[in-house]
């Protein structure tokens, strides 16, 4: 081979010319997935960033956000390529603007990227029904609706929002739901509608069932830990943590995640609830390595009617047992795990911890439930479900 290398150089740098350009027309040659999102590429790693990154096999994938209020007088759209192959496009758009003019201009910048950058084949893939009134006008060959959440339900949805839902459906070519309560609600509304849950990834949370360095801002916190990731909102029990932590001084509550919509004034003080703030998806196994029991205590309102929380499998990947409010897709999902309590009122549910807390002398037992809770499960396995149903419309 050495020998081959050195007679012929000339044709081996022409045949690595033909595999970059022929990567190169490859890249340009794949259709583009358009996908719009009322969630930040940055904010909070989740579905759909655990999907996009997938589809970037098959395709362009441009991930369009909400915009940002500029200080500027001029509109402009940033762009940001991630390690994935995700292309973020981020509309920056003059404060104080009607909803009218937001939108018209939305618009404006994302005919002019797509302009720029033609596609050969157009795909839609909506996470909000509010980005319909941009991009009504493009036309698709396939139209998306990911159904990940029953956003009117959520603290400050727009009033119209279930109006541009029902639009939406009217011209989705498919509709994916992030849970089967979801699907339940969704599928008498259009007549292609699949239970897609969201998943979990198993290699990257079983990362905390071994020993791992303990982050700076928890190795003071003392034990029993227990746990919780993700936003903290209108959905999170507030007054289920107040009432633990008052009854229960010697466990420690850990709280890792942003506070949004609602007031953190709101949020109880006490000596042992440590508010940690957000952390990144990479960090995660590092934080839950250290916990004893990993909760979600998810307040029971028209908010959560419908959710189907990644965390449950996250936890359980991680090898910590789970207490968690009667979520009903959780109930539903793992209710008759052994490592899964349910469990509604403060005084119950503190006996689930109590519960939960006793795994911790077996692990061996704790893990195999765990692994039987999560069999079949994987963002890989409800991606590839998810693309066989796009495939069969194109």
């Amino acid at each position: 081979m050495e020998e081959a290398q050195t007679q012929y150089p000339d044709a081996l740098d022409d045949q690595q010319e033909i595999s970059q350009a022929v990567e190169v027309l490859t890249a340009i040659l794949r259709p583009t997935l358009l996908c719009l999102s009322h969630l930040r590429w940055g904010f909070v790693y989740q579905r759909p960033q655990h999907l996009m990154s997938r589809f970037t096999l098959d395709y362009q994938v441009l991930f369009f956000e909400e915009p940002l209020p500029s200080n500027r007088t001029d509109a402009w759209l940033e762009e940001l390529v991630q390690a994935s192959g995700v292309t973020v496009l981020v509309p920056h758009i003059p404060a104080g603007l009607t909803a009218r003019a937001v939108n018209r201009i939305q618009r404006e910048l994302l005919d002019g990227y797509l302009a720029e950058h033609p596609p050969l084949e157009l795909l839609l893939w909506y996470f909000t029904p509010m980005s319909l009134a941009f991009t009504e006008h493009l036309s698709p060959q396939v139209t998306v609706f990911d159904c990940m959440d029953e956003l009117s339900a959520f603290k400050g949805a727009p009033p119209d929002l279930l109006d541009k839902e029902r639009r939406l459906l009217a011209r989705a070519d498919v509709v994916f739901t992030g849970g089967h309560s979801l699907w339940e609600a969704k599928r008498g509304q259009h007549p292609n509608v699949h239970s897609m849950p969201s998943s979990v990834d198993i290699e990257h949370f079983s990362k905390a069932r071994q020993v791992l360095a303990e982050p700076e801002d928890q190795r003071a916190i003392g034990y029993p830990r227990l746990g919780f990731f993700g936003v903290i909102d209108e959905r999170f029990d507030i007054e289920l943590l107040a009432n633990l932590a008052v009854e229960h001084p010697q466990w420690q509550f850990v709280l890792i995640g942003p506070v949004v919509k609602i007031d953190v004034a709101m949020l109880p003080r006490l000596s042992n609830i440590h508010y940690l703030g957000g952390k990144a998806y990479a960090q995660l196994p590092e934080y839950l390595s250290g916990w004893d029991v990993a909760l979600m205590p998810f307040a029971i309102n028209e908010s959560t009617r419908f959710i189907s929380p990644t965390k449950t499998p996250e936890y359980l990947a991680g090898g910590c047992p789970v207490v968690s409010t009667p979520i009903i897709d959780v109930v539903r999902t793992y209710g008759n795990s052994p490592v899964v309590r349910i469990a509604g009122v403060a005084e119950d549910f503190a006996r689930a911890i109590k519960t939960a807390l006793a795994y911790r002398n077996d692990l061996d037992a704790l893990y195999r439930h765990a692994d039987e809770a999560l069999q079949g499960m994987s963002w890989d396995h409800t991606w590839t479900n998810i693309k066989e149903q796009i495939e069969c419309l194109k």
